[in-house]
């Protein structure tokens, strides 16, 4: 039907369909969805309007809608033992901020960590909504190590007082240690906030450290590693409930996406099996192994490989920014993003480092011995920025190999 009434949009469509098909997507915030969450985000549901919660709607016609929704928020509590879940966030960065409104007074204080250090941009960052409206401060990862000094965290928990101190990363190759952070909160008097938007699916899996039981309120994207529709929930203790649902509805927002909400409760039962356990662990070996080898290739890895899904590779032992090499990937059919690495000496527009992760080829199928084809080619391509003759031949290396590989939602 698109096809007849919006050609270009189709066309345009069936275009982005071709390269994610062909192109193998190391973004680690990136994934393929299944064919049953793809008809649910698609589905009528998007035709219905439902502001409110469940059995306590503004608008009539709400008996399936809160049933989706109840279905959803079960489904997560289950999985992540939560005792109270919200899914009706349209995103993470809502997420994170109907948090601080439920929690916070303006101007009060957040900790989060540092974006060129691996944070996130609403735990705090300068530009963000969540610096102009409260008082941010940041800590940062260890200049020799690049990890997490939790010695460190505290001191300056200790001087800086904050109401908020928040755990959780995009670039941060390594475990968070979400019992740590506990205590530093509950030794300065704060509230403690775990984003778990990239790990989710690695917690759910049981395969890094839960923040349920310790943290106040734990957030998280519900794509990425969690391989659902692009929503978000918040997961929180009993006592805060009320307050988060007050700041996500009426706060922030208006009526959810239902067909998001659907969507997200399809996802959620699919990570609940043991066939999504064993995605998860493959993502991780996937992971440690394309980081064994291309260290093999000497590439400079920040903090020298990984425990996760991500990657963060600092590019300047070989003599290119990170945005050189990202649009020189591109070229050759490998899609990744230019990233900040800690301490950085150049600007974010074209930072030294790239980031890349494994949830989506995981997805496709692929395995230890074709991670060692990628970082083959990684390394070609490291070599040949400026070779439009090389680039070429791996994209067509790339193409053949991906033709290998069924891409999810299409049958």
């Amino acid at each position: 039907m698109l096809k007849a009434t919006d050609r270009k949009i189709y066309d345009l469509i069936k275009k982005e369909q071709k390269r994610q098909a062909e192109s193998i997507r190391l973004i680690p915030s990136e994934n393929y969805v299944s064919k049953s969450v793809l008809e649910a985000t698609g589905s009528i549901l998007t035709n219905k309007y439902s502001e409110g919660y469940s059995r306590k709607r503004y608008y009539e016609g709400q008996e399936y809608i809160d049933q989706i929704e109840e279905e959803a928020v079960a489904r997560a509590k289950k999985l992540f033992r939560a005792d109270h879940v919200n899914v009706q966030p349209y995103s993470g960065s809502p997420a994170n901020l109907a948090v601080y409104f439920a929690l916070l007074k303006p101007s009060e204080k957040i900790m989060g960590m540092s974006l060129p250090h691996g944070g996130h941009l609403t735990h705090g960052w300068k530009v963000s909504a969540t610096a102009k409206f409260f008082n941010a401060v940041q800590y940062a990862v260890d200049k020799k190590t690049n990890l997490l000094d939790y010695d460190e965290i505290l001191e300056i928990a200790k001087r800086e007082k904050p109401q908020i101190i928040v755990a959780g990363a995009t670039a941060y190759p390594r475990k968070i240690d979400f019992k740590k952070f506990k205590e530093i909160a509950d030794e300065v008097g704060a509230y403690f906030l775990a984003d778990i938007a990239h790990i989710s699916g690695l917690v759910a899996a049981g395969l890094h450290q839960s923040p349920v039981p310790y943290a106040d309120v734990v957030t998280t994207t519900t794509h990425k590693s969690l391989r659902g529709p692009r929503g978000a929930m918040i997961m929180c203790k009993e006592k805060h409930a009320k307050l988060i649902d007050k700041a996500v509805f009426p706060g922030l927002q208006g009526g959810p996406h239902d067909n998001t909400t659907a969507a997200i409760a399809v996802a959620l039962k699919e990570a609940d099996t043991s066939k999504f356990k064993n995605y998860a662990k493959q993502i991780i070996k996937n992971a440690q192994a394309l980081a064994k080898e291309l260290l093999n290739y000497n590439f400079d890895l920040v903090t020298g490989g990984t425990d996760n899904h991500l990657i963060l590779i600092d590019m300047t032992n070989k003599n290119l920014s990170g945005k050189q090499m990202s649009s020189a990937l591109i070229k050759a059919g490998i899609e990744c993003n230019a990233n900040t690495v800690p301490y950085d000496k150049r600007s974010p527009f074209d930072p030294s480092g790239i980031r890349i992760g494994t949830p989506a080829i995981t997805t496709l199928g692929m395995k230890e011995k074709e991670m060692k084809q990628i970082a083959f080619w990684m390394n070609e391509v490291s070599e040949n920025v400026n070779n439009e003759r090389v680039l070429k031949r791996i994209k067509n290396e790339v193409k053949k190999l991906c033709g290998k590989y069924e891409m999810p939602g299409l049958k």
